[in-house]
């Protein structure tokens, strides 16, 4: 006998486990795609295709910059879409960006390392942008469709923190898989492989996608939820003036940079660190993850944490912790056992320290959002969340292009492919540690004394903006209720 299906008040299926399992697959489709190009892009092209390490920073800080103005760009083209589809606006992007995800990965990992150079840089441009543009098309829509799965604020604080179980399952497989698989015996990349894991991530992205898009309920009018921010509120000037007098979202914005810088900047670095210092690039997936492990254990204490001691406050103990872990690094315990035994650990204590940013870092920024209602009476929500979003990709962009440049500096050759000199090698080390600290320094400055809203003044300013609601709500009440017997007497006019 089939399960009945409980319904809420509107007639929709009663928002549950389903939901949260579907949305979950939603971000693990998308991040099938976005690990594949952070794990082995720079080796894809610096290595193996050969641009050379000054030319590509070059080429992907150009494509990079292009990235960060797109969300916004193709969002309002999603908004000023007003047709009516079969399966609904979201998910009809939702399956376009899909399908383009598999063809432009293709294209992007395209093995031809002889082709003339021209044409490995527009394979190179064209393929990231036609990737970044599909990737979009996806993830934009995705992101804004819990707006229409439900309206509770407990509900889609749930669909959230599935989200991030989704994102981190998709990010976790490839980083420990792809090197593995794609890495010979030199430790050198094997092209055509990237190639054939390309097309299998995007097959599994796809899968992933349509799983959500068939098992996911739409409470709420898609046309009533606007997927990009209003024009206006991308006024340069204005949102600038301020963002800058609101702390708590310039100290999130700078701990998320660092981060960016910190971490996405010495993806390249740490690759060539394995391949050359401790010469073994297949297990460096796995190092990685077992960074990650930190933040899996004390997960489902956040709340606890937070609840007792404040996002801010254990945000700062944490990047202490950070600090800590990344000073580990600099220990003079060489490329045999005990250094790469002294490199988990540093990344154990590391991985820690950033769980707790990580874990509450939008939550930070929610209060930032409402700082600026208590402050200035508005809440700004587009403004702050766009500048935000904004310098976070710029960081993404600058991070892997300028480390890239340093690389370059300190003689790293991309054509020697994983066979760099010893010398080169133990200076990525130094660089690696060197970006750790960096990152996990500014992360400790900004949050504990840029970013302002310590517990009791988030308290305070809680208590006191929704005492300020309480007051505005009657007033509302009685012009609404105004309008409708003005609109009844009109009526019996009539």
């Amino acid at each position: 006998m089939a399960k009945k299906v409980v319904l809420d008040e509107n007639g929709k299926r009663k928002f549950g486990m389903r939901d949260k399992v579907s949305y979950a697959a939603g971000d693990l489709g998308c991040n099938m795609s976005f690990a594949l190009k952070n794990t082995i892009m720079f080796v894809f092209w610096s290595q193996f295709m050969q641009l050379g390490e000054t030319l590509y920073a070059t080429l992907l800080l150009v494509v990079q910059i292009w990235d960060a103005i797109n969300d916004p760009l193709l969002g309002s083209l999603f908004d000023m879409d007003k047709r009516k589809y079969r399966m609904g606006k979201f998910k009809t992007y939702i399956f376009i960006g899909a399908i383009g995800l598999i063809f432009s990965g293709l294209f992007f990992f395209l093995p031809l390392p002889n082709a003339p150079l021209a044409m490995r840089c527009i394979m190179f441009v064209l393929g990231y942008v036609l990737w970044d543009a599909f990737y979009t098309v996806a993830n934009v829509p995705y992101g804004s469709m819990m707006s229409v799965i439900t309206t509770d604020g407990s509900e889609r604080s749930q669909l959230s923190t599935c989200r991030s179980i989704g994102s981190m399952i998709g990010n976790i497989l490839p980083m420990v898989l792809l090197p593995i698989l794609c890495y010979d015996a030199s430790n050198n990349l094997k092209g055509e492989v990237v190639f054939i894991a390309s097309l299998i991530m995007g097959i599994i992205g796809f899968v992933c996608f349509i799983f959500m898009i068939k098992t996911t309920t739409i409470r709420v009018d898609e046309n009533t939820v606007e997927i990009s921010e209003k024009v206006e509120k991308f006024n340069v000037f204005k949102a600038m003036k301020n963002f800058i007098k609101n702390p708590p979202a310039v100290g999130a914005t700078l701990a998320a940079m660092a981060m960016f810088i910190g971490m996405q900047g010495s993806s390249a670095a740490t690759t060539v660190l394995f391949q050359s210092y401790f010469g073994n690039a297949q297990i460096s997936g796995i190092i990685m993850l077992i960074g990650y492990l930190p933040m899996f254990l004390f997960m489902p204490f956040i709340k606890k944490i937070v609840d007792r001691w404040g996002k801010k406050e254990a945000c700062s103990v944490g990047s202490a912790v950070s600090v800590f872990g990344a000073l580990l690094l600099f220990l003079p315990l060489g490329n045999g056992l005990p250094g790469l035994v002294g490199y988990v650990v540093a990344q154990v204590f590391f991985g820690l320290g950033l769980g707790f940013y990580t874990c509450v870092s939008w939550a930070l920024m929610a209060d930032a959002i409402d700082y600026n209602e208590w402050k200035n009476g508005a809440k700004e929500e587009g403004t702050v969340y766009s500048l935000h979003s904004f310098f976070r990709k710029l960081a993404q962009g600058l991070g892997p292009s300028i480390v890239v440049i340093i690389m370059g500096w300190l003689g790293y050759i991309g054509a020697n492919e994983g066979n760099q000199t010893f010398e080169v090698a133990s200076r990525m080390k130094w660089l690696v540690a060197a970006l750790y600290t960096f990152s996990a320094v500014v992360m400790f400055v900004s949050i504990t004394f840029v970013y302002n809203l310590d517990k009791k003044k988030v308290a305070i300013m809680t208590n006191e903006l929704e005492a300020r609601r309480q007051v505005a709500t009657p007033v509302e009440e009685v012009i609404e209720t105004v309008e409708v017997e003005n609109e009844e007497v009109k009526d019996s006019n009539e």
